[in-house]
Parts: structure tokens; sequence; C-alpha cells
């Protein structure tokens, strides 16, 4: 993947909603890992392809674009958020979602590499089949969406790794040096991390966020949304609670009765923007049970491939190699 990508660590940054913005993106390319901007962060195409372009003046390394696709009430103008994409020049577009069969004629056409984000097997074969360069496989550890079969990184990688030709990503609670050893290990070529970004500097959260996720552990993340077969897992507040309480309550729930707690631009401005903790839904992993400081993510990079270096020296040497 860092050949395929042109950068330095096989560290990839997930493209997360209100999250993977320039100064973050940038800061991931600069240490020498792969930064990706979140194309539905920006309100239209124009504004993705002004971010691209703010982007360019804070990095000369690559940096990719997120383009989550997805069923919305609202029509999304997802092929003019690609164009944007392309006539910005970036190289590398991270999928997830809906199949993105139908864009990869013109990515390929414009020499862009296509990394889709998978939760199964099936799904990284289909992924394959049609054409994209590299798969990210996400377990259930994951912040966000886990899909809905429930299974971990350690059976899900491997399972991965022995049927795919093309390379794949460990994605999902990844969070220090052991664990990107140990994906390597499991057949990953590199990793990506989300939650573990958003405790970093540069990420544009609010610290109070921050810090909630270095006091929180491995158990303070909760899942929602299971009875409606679009599972989340979210960080454990009063709001998640309340969701989960519904859904156990009613059985069938109906998305309308959830919708006032757990609209995105509450999460957005009320957690993200203005730290309060409770204020809404905002998605974590379970790897916040790892996370014990705020580095800049030149630091938090070195920190992880030096301990990553250490880790299989280690092992190598205590089986004699």
């Amino acid at each position: 993947m860092t050949q395929m990508l042109g950068i330095e660590h096989p560290i990839i940054q997930g493209g997360m909603m209100w999250v993977g913005r320039a100064e973050l993106a940038s800061a991931v390319s600069n240490a020498g890992g792969l930064g990706i901007l979140t194309a539905l962060t920006q309100p239209s195409p124009e504004e993705l392809l002004r971010e691209i372009q703010r982007c360019r003046e804070m990095t000369d390394k690559p940096f990719g674009v997120n383009l989550t696709i997805l069923p919305t009430i609202k029509p999304v103008p997802y092929d003019e958020y690609l164009d944007a994409t392309i006539e910005g020049g970036v190289k590398v577009v991270e999928t997830a979602g809906r199949n993105p069969q139908e864009f990869i004629p013109r990515l390929r056409e414009n020499g862009v590499r296509i990394i889709h984000k998978c939760t199964s097997v099936r799904h990284a074969l289909k992924a394959e089949s049609i054409g994209c360069d590299a798969v990210s496989v996400d377990g259930f550890e994951c912040a966000g969406h886990p899909g809905e079969d429930d299974v971990t990184n350690l059976v899900l990688l491997p399972a991965a790794a022995k049927r795919l030709t093309i390379p794949m990503i460990a994605s999902g609670g990844i969070g220090n040096g052991r664990q990107l050893a140990a994906a390597l290990m499991l057949g990953a070529e590199a990793v990506n991390m989300g939650t573990r970004f958003v405790a970093t500097r540069e990420a544009p959260v609010h610290d109070k966020v921050k810090q909630a996720m270095v006091e929180a552990d491995e158990r303070q993340t909760t899942l929602i949304f299971r009875s409606l077969r679009n599972t989340a897992r979210v960080f454990g507040n009063s709001i998640a609670k309340e969701v989960v309480a519904i859904e156990a309550k009613q059985g069938e729930t109906d998305f309308a009765d959830l919708q006032p707690l757990v609209a995105g631009t509450r999460g957005r401005e009320q957690v993200l923007e203005g730290g309060d903790i409770e204020g809404g839904i905002w998605t974590a992993g379970q790897v916040i049970g790892l996370i014990d400081d705020i580095p800049d993510c030149a630091e938090l990079l070195r920190r992880m491939v030096d301990e990553a270096e250490q880790a299989i020296r280690t092992r190598a040497r205590s089986l004699g190699l």
C-alpha cells in the first residue's frame, strides 16, 4: 500500500463525517500517512473542490477523498462530488456504503486509485470483482457502521486475506503500533484509523470530546440502530442510551422516533464543535480504551511505527529468527 499510494507509512486516516477536513488530512499526510478528506462534510461539490485546494496548500504529499454512497431522502449529487475530486487532482478515493461500480470507469480513466470499505468477506470479494484497487476491511470493533455480521478483526482479517488477491487494509479498533504489527501479521498491507485520529491535536473537534476519549475505557461505546438493521457504534452517552431504550421498548422502531436524538447536525454543532459530550450522538470505536493522550499526528505515527517495528523484532528474536 505504501508503494501504491506513494506514502511512507502504512497508516491511513479514516474518512470521518465532520472530522475529515484539511487540517487533519494534511497533518496525517505530512506525517507520512495518507490523509483523507470527507466529501460529504462539505455542503456542495464546489466547497469540496475548495477544501481540496486548501489541503493542497497545507501539504505536498498524497491525500485522498472519502465518498460514502448511501440512500438518502434528499438526493446527493455524487457525480458532481466525483467531478470535484477529479478536478482537484486527487489520486486516491475511498468509497463506502453502496456498490461503487458505476463510478469506477471514470476514476480509472483519470488515474485514481479506488479503495472500497467493506464489513464482510463477501463484500470485499465483490469489490475486488468490480475493479477496486484495494479494500479496507472493517471489523466489528469499529466506530460508525460495522455491518450486521458482528465479526471482529481477529477472524475477519485472515478470513478476507485468505481469499483476496488485491491488497487489504485493516480498519476498526486500531490505535497503536502493536496493533499495526498484528494487522500486518493477519494479512493486511496497511491500517485505517478513525477514532484514534480524532484524539489528535489537529483534529477539528472540541477538546472536551478528545478528553472524554482519553478518560473512557473500551466498554464506553454503544450499538444503536440494531432494530433497523443499520447498526452504528457510538460513544455511550445518555443520548445513545436513550436511543437503545426506545429500540428495546418498541421492537420494530420507526426511525422518525429516533431522528430528533440522532440528527447529524445536532452531533456536529453540540458535540464536535460545542464540546457538550451529552449533546448528541457521536461515533467512537472500542479503541477509545487504548487512547491515553492527545498527540499531534506526527508524534502518533512516529510512535506507532517505532512500536510496530520493536514488536516485530522482539517476537522474531523470541522465535529464534
